[in-house]
């Protein structure tokens, strides 16, 4: 079977579920719409995100998806833990989004000049250097493990809500390779939110790998540049609609696919970020050229 893509992914709301979408068009900020919105703390300024789970793991209960025809002034509707939904143009919505976190947030269409993240460190082996996670580190969680505080965005366009690069992408390959390691884990696509996921023609394996400094097309028009393979974190252990809490799944690919990224040192891998180098149209089914 020649590579095609298998699906796609949106996430209007950062660390909020997202949509799963036929297509989409694909610009400097990637996906129209993803990632056009967070939650800003308002007790302390930094971007709400998951990969805090004690302050933020009820964002994963929550999910967003872009009202349609709105992809030029985005208008998320956000469907909330007990069935209810609310949009983001809703007077009161930081007043029920508070509700849900537990603690006062103000919901952004743009990210603070200096907007930051924090992410925990759960105590396994190999995820990141260790001169990272120590350079970083602003103190512990409730479980004892150590938190980072990252900036938003260092390779995406100013003002967004990325973590890092603007377009995700993973392959099926992958992910059954991963389960082949750790049968008894649960190596859910859901867990990692590509952008886009690809399924080759190769064996099973961490085939991203060999994207890093190449150019992928999706579709006749779609290119990406991919810059860096996609650092894992805690984010992919955490419980999500019928997904437990397994930390296995990342021990699993600190063990399996640590990768040293240039001037970054090594990481716990799967996956690959990328910009867009041509913008257009993705659907699902397209064919895509690999490296």
């Amino acid at each position: 079977m020649a590579p095609r893509v298998a699906a796609i992914w949106r996430y209007p709301v950062k660390s909020m579920l997202g949509e799963r979408l036929t297509e989409c068009e694909v610009g400097p900020a990637g996906l129209s719409g993803d990632r056009a919105y967070a939650l800003i703390d308002l007790e302390d300024g930094k971007v709400a995100s998951a990969k805090s789970p004690h302050k933020w793991a009820a964002l994963l209960s929550c999910r967003a998806s872009l009202m349609e025809g709105s992809e030029a002034a985005p208008i998320a509707q956000i469907s909330l833990p007990d069935g209810s939904q609310v949009r983001s143009d809703d007077p009161d919505i930081d007043d029920v989004l508070s509700k849900v976190c537990g603690r006062p947030v103000h919901l952004a269409s743009s990210a603070p000049d200096g907007g930051a993240f924090e992410e925990v460190w759960p105590d396994i082996d190999g995820l990141a250097p260790q001169q990272v996670i120590d350079g970083t580190n602003i103190g512990t969680d409730p479980d004892g493990e150590k938190i980072s505080r990252f900036p938003l965005g260092s390779a995406a366009p100013a003002g967004t809500f990325f973590d890092l690069s603007v377009l995700h992408l993973m392959t099926m390959e992958t992910l059954v390779h991963l389960q082949s390691l750790a049968p008894g884990a649960s190596f859910d696509v859901r867990r990692y939110r590509p952008n886009v996921l690809v399924q080759t023609d190769s064996e099973p394996g961490f085939v991203e790998n060999e994207w890093v400094d190449s150019t992928v097309r999706l579709g006749d028009t779609v290119e990406v540049s991919i810059t860096l393979p996609t650092m894992r974190c805690v984010m992919t252990t955490l419980a999500q609609e019928d997904l437990p809490q397994d930390r296995e799944t990342l021990r699993t690919i600190a063990s399996a696919n640590r990768l040293k990224i240039k001037g970054m040192g090594t990481w716990a891998c799967a996956g690959v970020y990328g910009d867009v180098a041509q913008p257009g149209v993705v659907r699902v089914g397209d064919a895509v050229a690999l490296p």
